[in-house]
């Protein structure tokens, strides 16, 4: 596993370690996160709302003092995807219909993030099951997953 990064990154680096991702301004700290293995969601510092994806206005009260903030991870299975083709991905084999799901976030309801789901067969994917964060490597880039919890697994 590649070491974590400690310093900032210039934003040329940035785009390097993200190819074809979709970087902005508004994004960037987001991204900066992920090299450290550390989901960020922007809040409101006004209203307190979370909201995904990043933006630089919250949706709820307008405001432009949003910040990103680290969630826990944890989670229920809102909606589960398995897809049989797509756009070629390094680390994402086609031949096993792949697992994408939209997680509830703990932090508020309606805050979901998208990911796939490691460690576990596709059956034991459903809608309500409890999962948290993990981390894959994708071409030296840490990418955020999701794991069934234990508990909610068997």
């Amino acid at each position: 596993m590649p070491d974590l990064i400690t310093e900032p990154i210039d934003d040329a680096e940035l785009v390097r370690r993200f190819p074809g991702q979709p970087l902005s301004h508004d994004s960037a700290a987001h991204y900066r996160g992920r090299l450290e293995r550390r989901l960020l969601i922007n809040r409101c510092a006004a209203c307190s709302t979370w909201h995904h994806a990043p933006q630089p206005i919250c949706p709820a009260c307008w405001s432009t003092d949003v910040v990103p903030t680290e969630v826990s991870g944890n989670g229920t299975i809102h909606l589960a995807v398995f897809l049989y083709q797509g756009p070629a991905a390094i680390g994402v084999d086609y031949s096993t219909p792949y697992p994408v799901v939209a997680v509830e976030l703990d932090e508020q309801p309606g805050l979901r993030f998208t990911a796939t789901v490691v460690g576990s067969p596709n059956d034991a994917v459903a809608i309500g099951t409890r999962v948290t964060l993990d981390w894959i490597d994708r071409a030296g880039t840490p990418v955020p997953a999701f794991r069934l919890v234990a508990s909610s697994a068997s």
